[in-house]
């Protein structure tokens, strides 16, 4: 298999943006000699640069097959020293076996997820006594373009100002096959306040909550505007959360 450019240059796109994953949550945790599952893996950059830091054992999980191809052929290439501690799969997690991770983490996949509150109780099942969960994902689908531009609405909140009805009509003139509703999108829809309460019911101790963590001054101007009650949906845009397994 030859490794697609556009696949690498998305690769290289996540071992840049990796550093900051970690910052968002204060300081990246130490590795060494534990093991890790990465939930929503996507192209395994950030599984590598785990199996590189001493993990005893990375398992990445990605419900896309091409993603999950790449990722294992681009570890057997370009890393052949990880390869007894790295392991790719195409499956989602409630079907994988229940083995224990100290750590289980999930970079911009839980606004995809469509079930994440099954997807918790999964994760909590497989994580190990005061083991951790790191979470860090937007936008949000009430922020500027929560949509990921997927209903190309344009404008910043176009997708909300719009019916969605409407929306859709225009893409689907566009597309071969039909899209029925949002969630056809990959997009879960749920709100900040929706989120919350579902991390806080998790059964898992919150360690950490941040909205709109970032150093852009943008974000900076949404975390003042967000203050005013009726617009805090709106301008969150993303959220960064610790959960801790203590019983």
């Amino acid at each position: 298999m030859t490794l697609a450019k556009s696949d690498v240059k998305y690769f290289q796109k996540g071992e840049k943006e990796n550093p900051k994953f970690w910052s968002r949550f204060g300081k990246e945790p130490s590795f060494d000699g534990l093991s890790v599952l990465d939930v929503g893996c996507g192209h395994g950059s950030l599984c590598v640069d785990i199996a590189s830091k001493g993990a005893k054992k990375v398992v990445g999980i990605d419900t896309n097959g091409h993603f999950i191809d790449f990722a294992r052929e681009n570890a057997v290439k370009n890393f052949p020293k990880l390869k007894n501690i790295l392991e790719f799969k195409n499956c989602e997690i409630g079907v994988l076996p229940e083995c224990k991770f100290d750590i289980i983490l999930s970079k911009d996949s839980f606004e995809h997820i469509l079930n994440v509150d099954v997807v918790l109780w999964e994760m909590k099942k497989r994580l190990k006594l005061f083991g951790k969960i790191y979470l860090g994902f937007g936008p949000l689908y009430s922020s500027p373009f929560g949509d990921h531009k997927r209903l190309r609405a344009i404008l910043p909140w176009g997708h909300l100002i719009f019916p969605e009805s409407f929306l859709l009509k225009k893409l689907n003139k566009k597309n071969r096959e039909k899209i029925a509703n949002v969630y056809d999108l990959g997009l879960n829809k749920l709100s900040l306040d929706e989120f919350e309460k579902l991390f806080y019911k998790s059964g898992l101790r919150v360690l950490y909550f941040g909205v709109n963590v970032s150093n852009n001054p943008l974000s900076m101007i949404f975390s003042l505007t967000r203050k005013i009650s009726f617009l805090k949906e709106y301008f969150s845009h993303n959220i960064y959360c610790v959960l801790e397994k203590v019983k």
